[in-house]
């Protein structure tokens, strides 16, 4: 669904308390020059978060998830490139994600018991 108007999500941040140590959000973004290095490198992304927006992915990660994720990056983006850049942000704590345009829909979380 396309969003024009200013759009206020707190979906990220309505964490369980009992949660918040070991879950933290974060959001990655990267700049790849070479085309197949950026696919593959965002389709490794796509299994820890969600796309949301061409070079950037949000994910709420245990520290497990974050510290493979942390082991990952280097097989797709080499450290000493000077043209690839990746960031990742961690976000503690409470807060809202603030949005103009195209937003993604929150997902729910399907438990089947």
């Amino acid at each position: 669904m396309s969003r024009l108007l200013f759009d206020d999500e707190d979906y990220y941040f309505q964490i369980n308390e009992a949660l918040e140590d070991d879950k933290q959000f974060v959001l990655i973004i990267y700049d790849i020059v070479d085309n197949k290095k950026r696919i593959k490198f965002s389709k490794m992304l796509e299994g820890y978060g969600k796309r949301v927006q061409k070079s950037a992915f949000e994910a709420m990660l245990s520290s497990k998830s974050y510290n493979k994720l942390m082991e990952e990056i280097p097989k797709y983006v080499s450290v000493r490139s000077t043209e690839d850049s990746v960031r990742i942000y961690r976000i503690t704590g409470k807060g809202k994600v603030i949005s103009w345009g195209d937003t993604p829909e929150p997902e729910e979380d399907v438990i089947l018991i």
